[in-house]
């Protein structure tokens, strides 16, 4: 994500020159030197930075994720702050949402009406504590911190391994690994029942660098597609797009995670013109050819 939102800087005119991508391997965003390192001088911060994964891996490690996500936003917030920086832009998470929100599809007002899924809840809530860190921060310092809410992510360069991917990665894997060893089965999580949207990575960040261009006020913003799909469609696509014909076993004992996500983003098309251009299919063939031909790298 971070090299598509660079990207996107560079499209607004952002001078490359002037913006610093600090990677895990040069600084640990746990740590308060660093975060330190990572904020002087900036005027602008795109704070993108998780420990994250799928439901296996927040079942898991639950205290890590929370951990790892609070300590570094908070203390990256409050140094920012600090440093003076102009502007702080938080990505957040759809995990922040109540299990069953009052109405679908999720709107921001409605992100404190219940508690999240259990599945991703420390996750989940870790992120949702830096949105109340950024509205207090906006009132008592008068700080320009923005939150944005996206949907389920996917898209080349994401995450394929199998003990911390999300779905679509995890299932692009699965099926073009038994594609190539020849395997009579896939065995695939829970019922298939459940249901998610899914935002491409270069929409997602094409939404950011516009929050982060037009947006200035303290309510969070949904950055999503609109396109909703089970799960059971889901994998067939999949299945299908990686040429796969064998058998598909739904692993029932397997949780589905939350019911249905689908978020309302009529805010962000209002507040700075954001509407997704990538159409489904199309994301998610390029993801899978993306896979096949960079799966050894």
């Amino acid at each position: 994500m971070g090299d598509k939102v660079y990207r996107e800087l560079i499209k607004a005119g952002a001078p490359a020159k002037n913006i610093s991508r600090p990677h895990k391997a040069e600084l640990d965003l746990r740590e308060l030197g660093d975060i330190k390192k990572a904020v002087k001088a900036q005027d602008l911060v795109i704070h993108l930075a998780a420990t994250v994964g799928g439901i296996g891996l927040n079942r898991q490690k639950p205290g890590t994720l929370f951990y790892d996500c609070a300590v570094m936003g908070v203390h990256l917030i409050e140094e920012a702050r600090k440093a003076g920086v102009k502007k702080f832009v938080q990505i957040g998470t759809v995990c922040a949402y109540p299990k069953v929100p009052p109405r679908i599809p999720f709107r921001e007002d409605d992100l404190w009406m219940g508690y999240p899924e259990e599945t991703n809840a420390s996750y989940g809530l870790a992120k949702k504590m830096l949105l109340v860190q950024l509205q207090a921060y906006r009132q008592e310092y008068n700080f320009n911190g923005i939150y944005l809410l996206p949907t389920n992510l996917y898209g080349p360069g994401d995450n394929f391994d199998p003990k911390s991917s999300h779905v679509i990665p995890a299932l692009i894997k699965k099926f073009v690994e038994a594609v190539k060893n020849n395997s009579s089965k896939v065995v695939v999580w829970g019922t298939g029942k459940a249901s998610r949207e899914f935002l491409y990575v270069d929409d997602a960040a094409r939404a950011i660098v516009l929050a982060a261009q037009k947006y200035d006020k303290g309510q969070p913003v949904n950055i999503g597609s609109s396109f909703e799909i089970k799960i059971r469609d889901l994998v067939k696509l999949i299945a299908r797009l990686s040429n796969y014909q064998g058998a598909i076993i739904w692993d029932k004992t397997k949780p589905d995670g939350q019911p249905r996500r689908k978020l309302d983003i009529s805010r962000a098309k209002k507040e700075f013109g954001f509407k997704s251009v990538v159409d489904f299919q199309t994301g998610l063939k390029i993801t899978v050819e993306w896979y096949k031909k960079n799966r050894h790298n």
